[in-house]
């Protein structure tokens, strides 16, 4: 089966779990005999392209013919937004940005058909209009190769997916590793909802990382539940073998690994810091990532006092993380909304017992987590008190945690994609 996927980000590029997942989903469906052509903005010649191909999107020139068809600019109109967009704007930061600056789309049609783009491949102040410049390429590239399926990573490529889908006419999938509810809760960027329901509208088939993320996809966006699929995410088996290390500190180190913003909650993870160090000194805090919120976070625990005993790491990727894991002895995930999250997996994987939001697609199938509501900032704090001081616990978690999650491979989750890529083409074959 050969298959053309468009995703934003891939190893050891990335920014956060969406290549991480991209890699461990593709390296998998490797194993089923499927062959993927996979689109990028930018490529940089270090990522392993052993079981796939890469195609760096601003190698691919573009012929003029194909932009002056009327009917290729009427299917292009519905990326012409008010404003720039992130992937992790914080309400606060788009509204500015709604009010200081808006695209001028005249200029952006003029400046993007040159015979090839440059993209940064980055979530910077441009990104909309290299969404919209990656949507071109993604028509050219349908052009140039044989395929029977398309799949699309998160919203900065449905649009892509969907220009690939009618210049060819080959069925969609898109995957939705996380939605605008789950970045802004309530206060939803419109642009972005407006791209991510016109993505899952256009598509065949619609994977969801869990069952969390399908109830929004249906009830948010009013999808048919018929086309929705939830695939849980695994993890890449620990491949960091030999990673020196001292940690030169007696205390326990307790650690929050993510995107510092309103999705992953780390606000939550500070309170129940300052309330752990009340009853237990000996123990330190990293907040290791990096987002919008940090600067709060580092206020607020200036305000708390807990500034000594608190470290921020900034952001950690490849084997920074597992030296990361290798030096904790608790990992904590307070999401208020998490798709999934991958990064409790690799803890396990690192043999550190971890604590998750309920609020997690990953809490759907884990049994050797605690579980806590996001919230509930002395529910945290107990789970962390008690596996740093009552040491049958975490070596229960440990023993148990490790082997569980070594039953998560990327192979299974790849051999359910591969039966939504089949329903798929038989569906499309029949029509």
């Amino acid at each position: 089966m050969k298959v053309l996927m468009f995703g934003w980000e891939f190893p050891p590029h990335i920014s956060g779990g969406l290549g991480t997942a991209c890699f461990g989903l593709t390296k998998g469906l490797s194993h089923f005999d499927v062959e993927m052509i996979f689109v990028v903005p930018k490529t940089y010649g270090d990522e392993d392209q052993s079981f796939l191909k890469l195609r760096d999107a601003g190698d691919v020139e573009i012929d003029s013919y194909l932009v002056e068809k009327k009917e290729f600019w009427e299917k292009l109109t519905y990326l012409e937004v008010e404003s720039h967009i992130k992937p992790y704007i914080s309400p606060e930061i788009y509204e500015t940005l709604y009010e200081e600056e808006k695209v001028d789309h005249k200029e952006m049609k003029k400046k993007a058909f040159s015979r090839k783009f440059k993209f940064t491949g980055k979530y910077g102040k441009n990104l909309i209009e290299e969404v919209y410049r990656y949507s071109v390429i993604a028509a050219k590239v349908a052009t140039e190769h044989e395929f029977e399926l398309i799949h699309s990573h998160d919203w900065l490529t449905y649009p892509a997916g969907i220009m690939a889908k009618s210049i060819s006419g080959k069925p969609l999938v898109i995957h939705v590793h996380a939605t605008e509810y789950d970045r802004s809760g309530e206060s939803v960027n419109p642009d972005v909802f407006k791209i991510e329901k016109q993505g899952m509208e256009a598509a065949d088939r619609v994977i969801t990382v869990s069952n969390l993320t399908r109830r929004i996809v249906v009830e948010k966006y009013g999808i048919n539940p018929d086309k929705v699929v939830t695939v849980h995410n695994a993890v890449e088996p620990y491949t960091y073998k030999h990673i020196d290390y001292t940690k030169n500190l007696k205390e326990k180190i307790v650690t929050f690994l993510g995107r510092i913003t309103f999705q992953k909650g780390p606000e939550y993870f500070v309170e129940a810091a300052h309330k752990v160090l009340k009853k237990d000194p000996n123990v330190r805090f990293v907040m290791a990532g990096s987002g919008d919120m940090m600067n709060k976070m580092i206020l607020r625990a200036a305000e708390l006092g807990i500034t000594t005993k608190f470290h921020f790491a900034g952001f950690l990727k490849g084997p920074d993380v597992f030296k990361m894991f290798s030096m904790s002895d608790v990992y904590v995930m307070p999401s208020v909304s998490e798709p999934f999250g991958i990064s409790p997996l690799e803890a396990m994987s690192s043999n550190v017992p971890v604590i998750v939001s309920k609020q997690s697609g990953v809490s759907e199938i884990l049994t050797h987590a605690i579980k806590v509501d996001f919230w509930d900032v002395d529910a945290i704090a107990d789970s962390i008190y008690a596996l740093l001081n009552y040491k049958s616990l975490p070596d229960t978690f440990r023993k148990y945690g490790k082997t569980e999650v070594e039953n998560l491979k990327w192979e299974n989750a790849a051999y359910k994609v591969v039966q939504v890529y089949k329903s798929a083409i038989e569906e499309e074959v029949n029509l």
